[in-house]
């Protein structure tokens, strides 16, 4: 039976990144018979530009369709001034609103080849290998009211919201709790529980879910001594679980660790692990067109699609190894840069993980 990727090379470096991710996808597509029809789409400032929307209508229509969705990067100084309603970003906020994609996965895994990348000690992060698990579509990226209003002194003033129902926290903590099972067995919840009236509802929802997890050693941080603690010690951590805004910056901080953010990618899932997946990176509208963008954490999204929504892990462990195989080559994008590499570019490097995977 076929089964439908539906690919959203978006802003930036997006369809650079995507182009290549695509010639990985298709070859495994062919070399392990999975059956995979892949179907274009847009998203961010291409479906302003296309539509006058960050999302058309029958975009999210096809999102609904297909079995899983293959996303590049969205935004960039193109639609900086426009309305803030249709702004890039909220076409992307809107796309995992709407498939109830909850779940994010972002593992930062240190490729050993990559320990003089990173800019800590290698003996401090070789070795590493993390799994943040972020709550994707609640939280003050949802939250309302908000808004910025003029007072009566003419001062401007703005604010947001940070909700979390109990149902939002015991869902994502379940999937949390699930991830620590399936590797060394401690979850780290991080929140802000000594100021915030929504972390220490999550701290406690979390708590009660661990009841169910006996085998499942748990811990709380504070975000901030979270941040530090990565940077101080990351191996004591394996799986994090913490809410959409610590998740984002702590993910972020944790791809320093790992070499470059070039490296992260990430799955995004809904109850029945129909995901959509995506670099952790952003757009580089700096570098865009230049055929200097890292693909591979948009190549490894393909392997954790095949994985978490395919249950192709023979593939997805394919393409890991040829990510590896080409990192023992030497080859580097100049984000992973060292002394006695060999830098290539963008297409470059998306040829050499084909070719890798080919002879696999």
């Amino acid at each position: 039976m076929t089964k439908k990727v539906l690919v959203l090379p978006g802003d930036g470096i997006g369809p650079e990144i995507i182009a290549e991710a695509v010639k990985v996808l298709n070859l495994a597509n062919s070399k392990y018979n999975l059956g995979l029809e892949l179907v274009d789409g847009e998203l961010g400032g291409a479906a302003i530009d296309k539509h006058g929307v960050p999302l058309a209508d029958s975009t999210l229509a096809l999102a609904r369709e297909v079995d899983a969705v293959l996303l590049g990067a969205v935004g960039g100084p193109k639609w900086d001034t426009i309305d803030k309603s249709i702004r890039p970003e909220r076409g992307l906020l809107k796309i995992r609103s709407e498939l109830g994609l909850f779940a994010n996965l972002r593992p930062a895994i240190l490729y050993p080849q990559l320990a003089d990348a990173s800019s800590l000690k290698p003996e401090v992060v070789s070795g590493l290998d993390i799994l943040i698990v972020r709550e994707l579509t609640g939280g003050i990226y949802f939250g309302t009211p908000r808004d910025t209003i003029i007072l009566d002194n003419g001062e401007r003033k703005a604010f947001d919201t940070l909700p979390y129902s109990e149902s939002e926290i015991r869902r994502i903590a379940k999937v949390g709790f699930d991830m620590a099972r399936l590797r060394n067995q401690k979850l780290c919840s991080v929140d802000k529980a000594n100021v915030l009236e929504s972390s220490r509802l999550w701290r406690e929802v979390v708590e009660e879910v661990a009841k169910d997890y006996p085998d499942v050693e748990l811990s709380h941080m504070y975000v901030d001594n979270a941040a530090m603690q990565l940077v101080r010690a990351p191996k004591q951590f394996d799986v994090v679980v913490t809410d959409n805004l610590f998740g984002d910056i702590l993910s972020d901080e944790a791809s320093m660790l790992t070499g470059s953010i070039g490296m992260l990618p990430s799955a995004s899932l809904d109850a029945n692990n129909k995901g959509m997946y995506e670099p952790c990176h952003g757009s580089a509208p700096d570098i865009a067109g230049q055929g200097l963008a890292n693909p591979l954490a948009t190549i490894l999204s393909v392997s954790m699609m095949l994985r978490y929504s395919f249950d192709q892990s023979q593939a997805a462990e394919a393409i890991e190894k040829a990510v590896s195989d080409v990192l023992d080559q030497g080859l580097r994008t100049g984000d992973i840069m060292s002394a006695g590499m060999r830098k290539v570019g963008t297409a470059e490097m998306g040829d050499a993980v084909v070719a890798a995977l080919e002879k696999l």
